[in-house]
């Protein structure tokens, strides 16, 4: 399958972002090494693991086949969340979308933190109030 040379109107862009992004990413966590203490936080491996997965669904829409040939990606971040004891991502439906919708079109504006841990986190669950 040849790829148009033009992508949808904000997919180019939105890619580009994604791949800079991950480049600085790398960027600043490659001089703590593997397993250094304070490079990586809970926070900051389920966030860079659900960009991954995003990213891999968005993927999955390339070609009819590109699902199958990503699924290993999804089973390998799954035990990556086992190993480093994370909440496991969101359940998918059959047709590979989240099996709860969101409410919210950006998932990070609904998300917060689904484990308990020792120190408080910046994210919490969206306050309610009442009138």
């Amino acid at each position: 399958m040849e790829l148009p040379t033009i992508a949808a109107p904000g997919v180019g862009e939105r890619a580009d972002a994604v791949a800079d992004a991950a480049c600085h990413l790398y960027d600043t966590i490659a001089p703590w090494g593997t397993g250094a203490p304070g490079g990586w936080s809970r926070a900051a491996a389920e966030d860079a693991a659900e960009a991954i997965e995003t990213t891999a669904h968005a993927l999955a829409s390339v070609d009819p086949g590109a699902e199958v040939v990503l699924a290993p990606v999804h089973a390998a971040l799954a035990d990556l969340r086992r190993r480093l004891a994370l909440a496991p991502a969101d359940a998918l439906s059959g047709g590979g979308l989240p099996a709860t919708p969101r409410t919210v079109g950006n998932p990070r504006r609904t998300r917060w933190v689904r484990v308990l841990t020792a120190a408080p986190s910046p994210r919490q669950p969206p306050s309610r109030t009442t009138s």
